[in-house]
């Protein structure tokens, strides 16, 4: 019997292969399929849709807003029809926010996704005629494209939103402060942006200074506009936000707060458990606390507290530090190694579940190199990435 080729195959076998189907959506609605993806994966994790409030974390205020301005937007209910399983679109509205006046470009650009260059074949670029400003406004903004390298920079938003929760990052009303720098975040569109690349500063239109970016935006994708589109943009946008840096606040410094201590010890512990995992892995875990005490006078008893893993510890390294603010070199170093805390429930003496804190997945050198950047203020610089167990800027 002669040789059939894979397609002689499938033909003798009757089995017919459908050619693969090329996407026809326009950027646009690639734009608001991925905006609500993020709204859906809100409900999974909380199991209702995000609600507004003051109270409210950042982000579930966003996709309140976002959500509230899909559901008044006709093509977006056509579009994610067979996405919405929950019924969120057909919701009574939430929002606290007047949006029954805005026409479908300005909840287009509310969402981010506005003021971007008209798909060639999309034969709705005839419904309207613009201005030759907005058209410039329009050639000045590149579409979002696939960010090819996002695992670099998803170490960078995770650690960002643990900052907001923690209080460690604020945000501010895009206004106060318009500069915009590389390694800068914003809030534009519902989506947290970071600036990673600035390009050569150009002269734009009046003679005025400008640049090309390279932005960056949670949801895997970038584009490169223009620094002045971006200020538009989060100018435009009520929910648009600067974040702030890191605030160490008085690490180190003179200004006494209710919780500094005048001096004190960073130290780190390897753990002697038994437990099969802690011993697997018993040259990455450690737990790292301060104290403004003695440390050996800290550890005396730890086999018996689940906070030490019911067993004894030993003292791998340990920092002396002058007037440190114990909560918040804390909140540093969880906000550092958080994606690697232990993940670990053990029984205590009494048989009660207990999930220990302050014990990570992290070598003892990268820890080293953690309290020296805490030292000389280059810690809000870098990030830890678990992949490659190194501190990355």
């Amino acid at each position: 019997m002669a040789e059939m080729d894979d397609d002689e195959l499938l033909d003798a076998l009757g089995v017919e292969v459908a050619p693969l189907k090329v996407s026809s959506r326009t950027p646009r609605e690639e734009r608001i399929i991925a905006g609500f993806e993020d709204i859906l994966r809100f409900h999974q994790a909380n199991g209702r849709a995000p609600l507004h409030g003051e109270d409210r974390d950042i982000f579930e205020r966003l996709y309140a807003v976002r959500l509230d301005q899909l559901r008044k937007l006709p093509e977006a209910h056509t579009l994610l029809a067979m996405l919405d399983a929950p019924g969120l679109l057909a919701r009574a509205s939430t929002t606290q926010a007047d949006v029954d006046e805005l026409d479908e470009d300005a909840l287009l650009a509310e969402l981010g996704v506005g003021d971007q260059p008209a798909d060639q074949d999309d034969i709705t670029v005839l419904r309207h005629v613009r201005s030759s400003t907005e058209k410039r406004a329009a050639e000045e903004i590149a579409d979002r494209t696939p960010c090819a390298d996002f695992e670099k920079y998803q170490p960078l938003f995770e650690s960002v939103e643990r900052e907001l929760k923690a209080g460690i990052r604020k945000t501010l009303r895009f206004g106060r402060d318009t500069s915009i720098e590389g390694g800068n975040y914003f809030i534009v569109g519902g989506q947290l942006a970071y600036v990673a690349e600035v390009g050569e500063t150009i002269k734009a239109a009046y003679g005025r200074n400008d640049a090309r970016l390279r932005v960056i935006y949670d949801n895997g994708t970038e584009s490169n506009l223009l620094r002045r589109s971006l200020e538009r943009a989060l100018y435009k946008d009520e929910t648009g936000r600067r974040l702030t840096d890191p605030d160490m606040g008085p690490l180190f410094g003179d200004a006494p707060e209710p919780d500094d201590i005048a001096s004190g010890i960073i130290y780190v512990l390897r753990s002697l458990s038994s437990n099969p995992f802690v011993a697997e892995h018993r040259e990455l875990i450690h737990k790292i606390g301060v104290t403004g005490g003695k440390v050996e006078t800290r550890i005396v008893g730890a086999k018996k507290d689940a906070t030490y893993l019911l067993a004894d510890v030993e003292v791998v390294a340990t920092y002396k530090l002058h007037n440190l603010n114990r909560t918040k070199l804390e909140n540093i170093f969880h906000r550092l190694f958080g994606a690697v805390q232990l993940d670990l429930t053990i029984e205590d003496r009494f048989g009660n579940p207990v999930k220990p804190r302050e014990w990570f997945l992290v070598p003892l050198n990268v820890i080293d190199e953690a309290v020296q950047r805490i030292r000389d203020g280059s810690i809000t610089e870098v990030v830890y990435d678990p992949k490659t167990a190194l501190l990355v800027g």
